[in-house]
């Protein structure tokens, strides 16, 4: 089987360089993810296009973070969950909902874990939540904003998890102590 490519800022098509150029500024290097994604510039601009939509929603960092972390726990992104640890670390997420994230244990506010239990139901049940799951979003302070941006999220994930299923992007090394596999999670 061939591999896919993790471009370059060199090998990638040249429609895909300048979004690559700009993540090794931000970051001062490039994730696997992006130069994995490089090789259609238009799903690397999509991917990208996405992610600033979603940080610009009314959710707070807690929320992104939730959102984030329980559709690639739920996806079994190996790639993913540590790359959002360190997010989340960068972000200064409480260490506590990290964890409980990466753990798949309860989170520490009931509206947090409303918003979890919300995105996975939308994962798991491809959109068709039942009139119950949307009711207990809404009874914690949710809005039907708040899930239509659950989706948004779930759009941006959806592109970065499957990618790194069928391209099994490695693991940036800058991520590594936050190596993450669903099947060591605590019991």
């Amino acid at each position: 089987m061939k591999n896919f490519t993790i471009h370059t800022l060199e090998s990638a098509p040249k429609e895909s360089q300048p979004f690559l150029e700009e993540k090794v500024k931000a970051y001062g290097y490039l994730p696997n993810l992006t130069a994995t994604l490089a090789e259609s510039p238009e799903l690397l601009e999509a991917y990208l296009m996405l992610h600033d939509f979603f940080v610009k929603t009314s959710f707070d960092k807690d929320e992104l973070t939730v959102v984030w972390q329980a559709i690639n726990v739920e996806n079994d992104c190996h790639y993913c969950v540590p790359a959002h640890t360190a997010i989340a670390n960068m972000m200064k997420v409480d260490p506590a909902i990290t964890q409980a994230l990466r753990d798949q244990t309860p989170l520490p506010t009931e509206k947090l874990e409303a918003l979890r239990t919300f995105s996975l139901a939308m994962v798991r049940e491809r959109g068709f939540v039942s009139d119950e799951e949307l009711e207990a979003f809404y009874s914690v302070g949710y809005t039907h904003k708040n899930v239509l941006e659950v989706i948004l999220g779930l759009a941006q994930k959806t592109i970065s998890n499957y990618t790194n299923h069928v391209a099994k992007t490695p693991l940036d090394k800058v991520h590594s102590k936050y190596a993450w596999n669903k099947e060591t999670i605590a019991e």
